[in-house]
């Protein structure tokens, strides 16, 4: 046993010396190209450098991948010509064949595993870059999704997470503004976390309980807690079809399956403090009601950003202040969510951000989510105009906590651009707040970590000192 030990550990070794000598190598390239190219007077960015770099991070597949598609999500993380070659990325990886499913499965529940299961299919339904899904079907007849993770992605992430300072100092180079530290940290905490399925399948609990059976409009799986290890998820099945097929749909079917992605999203977040990190078109299905379009199954819980009370706090504060132009409730806003020492002039453009950021929650009014804009490039132009002026004002440094919350709201806001939804944004986040209460959501937070078994967060943590004028306001 101790040498099976001590082989597998040379194995993984082995398995992520390769892939940093790859990483570094693809990246180290480009890199390599484009000093060469500024030394000797040529473009600060160059579209052949940002194809380049997309190529080498193409061709190492997993979570680098993964990374480099988040990157491109975060409005001007990156310059707008590395965001349009890094989105085409795709995730999806080569599958795993059948013989190496069989191995996989019998390393996750023993020699005997195809007995636990009734039917279990040979091809995956999907393949992605930490693991694939097959269809199987329960022995006491339900039908099941089960995630199987590829081997040694322990290994993979961490080689690739010693590559993100390389990565980002690329990025520094280009005259950004914002500095990437929390960013990075941020990412590299997320991608760790999607690699434990335990802990995903303690998120999938968390939204289950919390949305229940009966919700009109989102449908989360259940957890089939016996079939599932930590590089083994097993849930209920959830039928559904992709959400794009609807984006010709009426306006009406449509405002409706956007009514029930931001109510997944918001409700959440405004009770219990979580959001889903990764509102991807992919996480989205439609479920229908005799034959009739009726909400979505929110899918993937493997990207879950659990908030303090201060930081949604801060949230609402900042949408009410911007509502109300209270420059004292903004600058409490901004204290609450983690940034420091901001000058007038750095508020201010911070403003320019939130307000494009928050305008649909603003106005009480039907509206689009953005005019003219197609969902590639909603914020870039905005983030762009920020950028400009943090240069000529000095660099922020972005709190953790707001780096997915950004992220996760254009996301957001790219998929109502898809269905083109025309809603009163400002009467649903109403909705979804009405009665919000900092210290209960401490309360109801707390008890629904521990039902869904997760640690909670600290009342230290949470901040309950500095929103006490805000608890006795409510």
């Amino acid at each position: 046993m101790a040498n099976e030990r001590n082989d597998n550990e040379r194995n993984r070794l082995t398995g992520r010396l390769g892939r940093y000598a790859r990483v570094g190598t693809s990246v180290g390239g480009v890199a390599a190209t484009m000093a060469r190219r500024r030394l000797f007077g040529g473009a600060k960015v160059n579209p052949a450098d940002a194809e380049a770099l997309a190529e080498a991070l193409g061709g190492l597949k997993g979570p680098l991948m993964k990374v480099a598609q988040l990157i491109s999500t975060i409005p001007d993380a990156v310059p707008a010509e590395y965001a349009a070659e890094l989105q085409k990325l795709q995730s999806e990886a080569p599958p795993m064949g059948w013989a190496f499913v069989k191995r996989r499965m019998r390393a996750e529940l023993g020699a005997g595993w195809q007995q636990r299961f009734e039917s279990f299919e040979h091809a995956p339904t999907a393949a992605a870059s930490l693991g694939q899904v097959h269809k199987a079907r329960s022995l006491d007849g339900h039908d099941l999704a089960v995630k199987l993770q590829y081997p040694d992605m322990a290994s993979a992430v961490a080689a690739d997470l010693q590559q993100l300072d390389f990565i980002f100092s690329l990025f520094r180079r280009m005259d950004a503004a914002i500095d990437p530290s929390e960013m990075k940290q941020e990412t590299a905490e997320r991608l760790r976390e999607e690699l434990d399925y335990v802990l995903e399948a303690a998120h999938a609990r968390l939204y289950r309980n919390f949305f229940g059976t009966d919700d009109a409009l989102v449908r989360v799986p259940d957890v089939v807690d016996e079939l599932s290890t930590g590089r083994l998820l097993t849930l209920g099945w959830l039928d559904g079809e992709k959400i794009l097929d609807f984006k010709d749909e009426s306006q009406e079917v449509r405002n409706r399956l956007s009514t029930a992605i931001f109510h997944a999203w918001w409700r959440p977040f405004a009770h219990i403090g979580v959001i889903h990190g990764d509102p991807h078109l992919g996480n989205y299905q439609v479920f229908k009601r005799d034959g009739a379009p009726e909400g979505i199954n929110l899918l993937d819980y493997g990207c879950i950003r659990k908030f303090p009370a201060r930081f949604v706090e801060g949230v609402l504060q900042l949408n009410e202040g911007l509502m109300k132009d209270d420059e004292d409730q903004i600058v409490h806003a901004y204290e609450l969510w983690g940034f420091e020492n901001l000058t007038k002039e750095l508020r201010d453009v911070l403003n320019i951000w939130a307000r494009f950021i928050n305008g649909p929650l603003l106005e009480d009014k039907v509206r689009a989510v953005a005019a003219g804009v197609n969902a590639t490039e909603y914020g870039r132009e905005q983030a762009i105009m920020v950028r400009k002026e943090l240069q000529r004002l000095g660099p922020v440094k972005i709190p953790r906590e707001f780096v997915f919350m950004d992220r996760a709201a254009i996301g957001l806001g790219g998929v109502f651009l898809h269905l083109k939804a025309e809603l009163n944004f400002y009467q649903l986040f109403q909705k979804e707040i009405e009665d919000f209460n900092a210290a209960q959501l401490v309360e109801k937070q707390t008890e629904a970590m521990i039902e869904a078994g997760l640690e909670p967060i600290s009342v230290q943590e949470h901040g309950l000192d500095a929103l006490e004028p805000a608890i006795a306001a409510q």
